[in-house]
């Protein structure tokens, strides 16, 4: 019988009622969704050793051999069993043992050829190697070996089925499996190199090495790392998949209508008049790329990228005055209250000499104000909003909302990003973030918007000198600071929240800040961090930017918006704690000014040598795009954003990094697919299973 990807688990001999139900559970309910449950680890088991050779303990074996003995006894804990056997191979004999299986000794026989994979450990009479709990397998020269004798795929346990089942039933499902037409096959770009689909299901779970010899190390390498071309077949699938799904959403966008907004002379005069300075270059090309997109009949979505001091901030303000002045309300979301009350003062500060001065909508607003905020969003006499979550609570409601900007959107979901535009008939939307992030991840978690990029920064930045310190170093640190402060200068103390209690990590900083106090007699020292009162983290930052604080205690709260000029030095605790980006992130907090700055990262006694190679990038190198690369090669997507937040799936096989090029390839495909009119027709030929398929959903 042959098996279509469509057949149904039950189809597979071996398969009951209860394993139907175990794997449905884990998203698999046909043929075709078990081919795609693949291995996640493989392990080279193709290399028999001969018993002779085996002179070295705590290594791992195959060995191929007849069974001279088998027996079972009890150990002295009588809730052991202990199977022991001898293998032997005409070079020598060796011991074989495992605990708890006793059905072994009805299943496996003297006489038998037998394959064994473990490890070899001292016998326990103290002469001599034994095999402790290796896997095995039969030897049967009509069928070729599943679990051992090759390069054997290793699976997840699903529900009560153990990896080596899971092994047997794929092997089932591949000899079974009825000849695969592949619909994409037409559509694979040709410079990638991809094979067809049933070849590339049968290769990523049951490998076959180069027949020549040459490359068996690198091949296996390319296995382990997802980058043989039958991986990288699956993996353009799944993108492919994810590039559908963002084709619809332009689509959807481009049918909208958006609101109208004009640029007339009266607005150029009042942009001349807010800007504090003179535009850069990148400003001024990127804000005629979100002018140009406001003045389009379908909404602006839009990603304000930009590295840290590079001046979006007034970017964001110039593009709202344009959305205000053609009649709109502006809301301006951002991810923390301190960020909110930084970009509102500045906004205050900037608009001052327009009718447009910002409402500040946050939880911790007394109860009151907050309803005198939603009046004027309501009736429209609040032109200008900037908040938090509190911005898309059911109770905020607008009365003609034109543009949503979103800040530092890494920070948000796709679903919050949607409530807020939500609020409004297709409203505008301008996202930013000052987290470069790398062109691979742009493409997947902001494939649906256009992209704009800030490289130059201002005029004045100060270029931040990094070092690197440990224990020893603490006194010095400590006179450098007193110094630093005398001669005016301000300076950060970032700790990490390395408690799961927030009390006990507010615990932790007041106790560190106290050290800090001891450390620098005469400097005023305060603690900022997330459980401290709105109202008091407002004077504590007015205190600071006024000169009157000269050391700020703070956890990462003031990764992002904080903009005081004179801070020169930033101390970072532990910082191989931080990934790299957000390392980037506080030292972009220092060197907004006319003082040289520096940035000291203060590690710990456990400090890895990993963790020490990637301090020392960070510190060779100011350019936060590279920075990004690196941090997302080092932790992957789903620790750099966390995939799920976006509504995008957790990959099988692709990886954003690894596969950069099969994923512009299929947006490429995608798009011309959209072109032609034949974007419903790929969705259904993408058949990778998961929260995008089997078949794309269409909507």
């Amino acid at each position: 019988m042959t098996l279509p990807l469509s057949s149904p688990l039950s189809a597979i001999r071996g398969v009951g009622a209860a394993g139907e139900r175990a794997f449905a559970a884990a998203g698999v309910g046909s043929v075709g969704d078990l081919l795609w449950y693949l291995p996640h680890r493989y392990e080279d088991r193709s290399n028999p050793r001969r018993i002779a050779s085996l002179t070295t303990p705590d290594t791992t074996v195959t060995v191929v051999g007849r069974l001279v003995q088998i027996v079972e006894r009890r150990a002295r804990n009588r809730h052991l069993r202990i199977v022991e056997a001898v293998v032997d191979d005409d070079t020598g004999s060796l011991a074989v043992v495992w605990f708890n299986q006793p059905y072994l000794t009805t299943t496996l026989h003297e006489g038998m050829r037998v394959w064994l994979y473990g490890t070899l450990r001292p016998a326990r009479s103290g002469w001599g190697l034994q095999l402790v709990a290796p896997e095995w397998e039969v030897e049967d020269e009509e069928e070729s070996p599943v679990h051992l004798g090759r390069i054997v795929p290793m699976y997840r346990r699903v529900g009560t089925w153990s990896g080596r089942r899971v092994r047997t039933l794929v092997a089932r499902a591949l000899e079974g499996l009825a000849e695969i037409t592949d619909p994409l096959a037409p559509l694979l770009p040709a410079d990638l190199g991809l094979p067809p689909l049933g070849e590339a299901l049968r290769s990523v779970h049951f490998p076959v090495p180069p027949g020549d010899g040459t490359r068996v190390d690198g091949f296996f390498e390319d296995l382990a790392m997802r980058r043989t071309p039958h991986h990288r077949r699956l993996a353009f699938e799944e993108l492919l998949a994810l590039a559908v799904v963002l084709e619809r959403e332009l689509r959807r966008r481009h049918r909208q209508q958006a609101p109208a907004c004009a640029v007339t002379d009266e607005i150029r005069d009042s942009a001349r008049n807010v800007l504090p300075f003179h535009l850069t270059g990148a400003q001024r090309r990127v804000l005629a790329e979100i002018v140009a997109d406001l003045q389009k009949e379908y909404p602006m979505a839009r990603l304000l990228q930009g590295d840290v001091g590079s001046g979006k901030t007034i970017v964001a303000a110039l593009s709202a005055l344009v959305a205000l002045a053609s009649g709109h309300q502006v809301a301006l979301l951002a991810p923390t209250e301190l960020l909110a009350q930084q970009h509102h003062l500045t906004l205050s500060r900037l608009l001052r000499t327009t009718p447009y001065g910002p409402e500040l909508l946050i939880g911790s607003l007394p109860a009151a104000e907050k309803q005198r905020v939603r009046r004027g969003l309501a009736d429209g006499t609040a032109h200008l909003v900037v908040g938090t979550h509190a911005l898309i609570e059911d109770a905020v409601v607008f009365g003609r909302l034109g543009l949503a900007i979103v800040d530092e959107q890494h920070r948000f979901g796709v679903a919050q990003r949607q409530a807020l535009l939500e609020k409004g008939e297709a409203p505008h939307l301008l996202v930013m973030t000052a987290t470069p992030i790398p062109r691979s991840l742009a493409l997947s978690l902001y494939g649906d918007l256009e992209v704009s990029l800030l490289d130059e920064m201002p005029p004045g930045r100060s270029p931040v000198r990094t070092v690197m310190r440990d224990d020893a170093s603490r006194p010095k640190l400590a006179e450098f600071l007193r110094r630093e402060i005398g001669e005016g200068g301000q300076a950060y103390w970032v700790f990490p929240l390395i408690e799961e209690s927030e009390k006990i990590s507010a615990r932790a900083i007041a106790s560190h800040a106290r050290a800090v106090r001891q450390a620098l007699p005469g400097v005023r020292v305060e603690v900022l961090h997330g459980r401290i009162p709105a109202v008091e983290r407002e004077s504590v930052m007015a205190a600071f930017a006024g000169g009157d604080v000269g050391m700020l205690c703070a956890t990462t709260v003031i990764e992002v918006g904080v903009d005081v000029p004179n801070a020169s030095v930033m101390v970072i605790e532990n910082a191989e704690r931080f990934g790299l980006a957000q390392l980037h992130q506080l030292r972009g907090r220092v060197g907004r000014g006319r003082r040289r700055s520096f940035c000291v990262l203060l590690t710990g006694k456990d400090c890895s040598p990993e963790a020490m190679r990637r301090l020392k990038f960070l510190a060779s190198t100011s350019d936060g795009f590279r920075i990004a690369e690196e941090d997302f090669r080092l932790r992957g997507p789903g620790e750099f954003t966390g995939l799920r937040q976006w509504g995008r799936p957790e990959f099988r096989v692709a990886s954003l990094w690894l596969h950069r090029r099969e994923l512009e390839a299929a947006r490429a495909v995608a798009a011309a697919a959209a072109q032609r009119g034949e974007l419903e027709a790929l969705a259904t030929a993408v058949r990778c299973p998961g929260e995008l398929g089997p078949a794309v959903p269409a909507g």
